[in-house]
């Protein structure tokens, strides 16, 4: 098989005719490659948007205030209540009727009798103790107390002494200590339980006084 020879132009070098076929061929192929490598422009389609929906929120329409009916209020019945110490009235009987005749077997009719009211007097208050000088019934010597014995201690105590309408010492106080507590203790304890006197006067009865009795404490006594 034999292939024809490409005759050339007259003053052309081959050369310089091979060197233009390549520059063409790689142009094109370049051309070629720029037209793959462009992006390709996608086409996008968006679908339209639902259109929102508006939902009108109902609101509650405002009670209607009703007035209550009207309350029927009847009165409480009052209570009288009778102080414990109101005066009650006393029913005081009609006059006594005399007595009247009757038919003839039958016993006349007595009229009723009479009711007696007499006033009571409130009992009166005991009078308050007076103050007197009385003389002794029993007047023992008080018991001297061990303690004071041993310290050697003695003095006089002065009592102011309550005696009752027998004669009775009711109550004792100290009016002047002897400067012991213990000698003091012992006279009061003395005259309050062992001493009797006998019983101031007023308006010739008996009546509770108050009386100054000195109490001595000395050791030669004993």
């Amino acid at each position: 098989m034999s292939f024809a020879r490409p005759q050339f132009p007259a003053g052309v070098h081959p050369d310089a005719v091979r060197i233009v076929a390549m520059s063409a061929a790689i142009a094109l192929n370049t051309a070629a490659l720029i037209a793959v490598m462009r992006p390709m422009v996608a086409t996008i389609s968006f679908a339209p948007l639902p259109a929102p929906s508006i939902r009108l929120i109902d609101h509650p329409a405002e009670p209607k205030i009703v007035p209550p009916p009207p309350i029927d209020l009847k009165p409480l019945p009052v209570k009288r209540m009778e102080s414990p110490h109101a005066v009650r009235p006393v029913e005081v009987p009609p006059p006594a009727a005399q007595a009247v005749p009757t038919d003839e077997g039958s016993a006349p009719v007595s009229p009723p009798a009479a009711v007696d009211v007499t006033p009571v007097a409130p009992p009166t208050a005991p009078s308050a103790p007076v103050e007197a000088t009385l003389a002794y019934v029993s007047a023992p010597a008080p018991a001297y107390p061990h303690l004071a014995v041993a310290a050697h201690m003695q003095g006089t105590v002065t009592l102011r002494v309550l005696v009752d309408e027998t004669g009775k010492p009711v109550d004792v106080v100290v009016e002047s200590s002897s400067g012991h507590p213990v000698l003091d203790k012992a006279a009061r304890d003395q005259v309050l339980a062992r001493w009797r006197f006998q019983p101031a006067q007023a308006n010739g009865q008996p009546v509770r006084a108050w009386a100054r009795i000195p109490v001595t404490f000395n050791l030669r006594d004993i």
